[in-house]
């Protein structure tokens, strides 16, 4: 995976600057929160949010602890130019960087805590294989992950929603998350206590919440 293959906010159609105005459709207040909650940074963590886009969620990690060191993760310089422009930015360390390769940017087994969002669904199965594998080698023995992204469709409303984000990022790279199948992989690469902690009805979708541990 290069700086040339990563996909980009709004999957096919990239329009960063509308990142912000369409991801709010998702209620991502709420799940922004839960995925803080969950991550439950105290003074002196470091956490790592892969594919931190347009810095939300970093920036909301570091209200919560203004004493946790945050480094947002992307490979996007569109995406981190407007992280970087946000009130507050300059607490948060912005790397450029793919989520395959964290412990380029990262050292091994240094974070405490690594959380992402909307990252996942967009990604071959490889890569978020390959993506799952680097965050496990940035934590720290019995570190946490927190990763809120499009999960199982159960029901034929949420089928139906899914399908805007289908047309946008693909239904080959999608179509794993939407089938429930995330967790396994988490599990397959060697985290532990995988589980599926909460769910959020969205306009595009079921978004879930999924926390886990490095063993």
């Amino acid at each position: 995976m290069t700086e040339q293959t990563f996909t980009p906010a709004l999957g096919r159609f990239a329009l960063p600057r509308l990142y912000d105005s369409v991801i709010a459709l998702t209620r991502e207040r709420l799940w922004r929160s839960m995925v803080a909650m969950h991550a439950a940074l105290r003074d002196g963590d470091v956490v790592v949010d892969v594919g931190c886009g347009t810095g939300s969620l970093a920036l909301l990690l570091h209200r919560i602890e203004p004493g946790a060191r945050v480094i947002g993760v992307d490979p996007d310089p569109e995406v981190l130019a407007i992280a970087q422009g946000k009130p507050g930015a300059d607490a948060v360390e912005w790397r450029a960087g793919m989520g395959d390769a964290l412990t380029d940017i990262v050292d091994a087994g240094s974070a405490d805590t690594v959380v992402s969002s909307l990252v996942l669904h967009q990604c071959p199965v490889p890569v978020k294989q390959a993506i799952l594998v680097s965050m496990l080698e940035t934590l720290r023995p019995g570190g946490r992950l927190v990763v809120a992204d499009y999960g199982a469709q159960r029901t034929l409303p949420m089928r139906l929603a899914f399908r805007m984000v289908q047309f946008t990022d693909g239904r080959e790279d999608t179509q794993f998350n939407a089938d429930g199948a995330l967790p396994g992989l988490m599990s397959e690469v060697g985290f532990r206590q995988v589980r599926e902690a909460g769910t959020v009805s969205t306009v595009t979708g079921s978004i879930s919440l999924y926390t886990a541990r490095r063993g």
